[in-house]
């Protein structure tokens, strides 16, 4: 029940900057979410950085145990952070559960995309994934 209204809430009122292409086709129909385990976003560059004008695609992978566990985020489209990795893994405590992590279940999928791209805007190189990333920007 939580999963169809999130999805909902996505095409009706997506984060700034976040699309889910996707699901907009199948919403056309009276498309079911309860049983969606993969989202496929994209991330529009945040204006004023390096990835202004930029669309990354964003892999969502939502939990059976969701949102007692956060979705499994992860970039297919290539990307220079340093806290992004090449296989692209996010180093973002809200994807992570406590105690190293931040992730509560009154979270959600707008809220991870917004975090994400404010990761973007003010990168974190002392939490970085990719060391010699965080070194060149600092």
């Amino acid at each position: 029940m939580r999963m169809q209204k999130e999805m909902k809430l996505l095409l009706s009122d997506p984060p700034h900057g976040a699309s889910f292409p996707h699901l907009s086709s199948a919403a056309s129909g009276s498309a079911d979410f309860s049983s969606l385990s993969t989202i496929d976003a994209q991330i529009e560059g945040p204006e004023d950085t390096v990835y202004a004008n930029g669309i990354f695609e964003v892999k969502i992978q939502i939990p059976e145990r969701y949102p007692f566990q956060p979705p499994i985020v992860s970039f297919a489209t290539p990307i220079y952070h340093p806290n992004i990795d090449n296989s692209g893994r996010i180093c973002l405590d809200i994807l992570n559960l406590p105690p190293k992590g931040a992730w509560q279940p009154s979270l959600n999928i707008s809220t991870v995309l917004t975090s994400i791209r404010l990761l973007l805007t003010e990168p974190n190189p002392d939490d970085g994934l990719m060391c010699d990333v965080g070194v060149q920007i600092q």
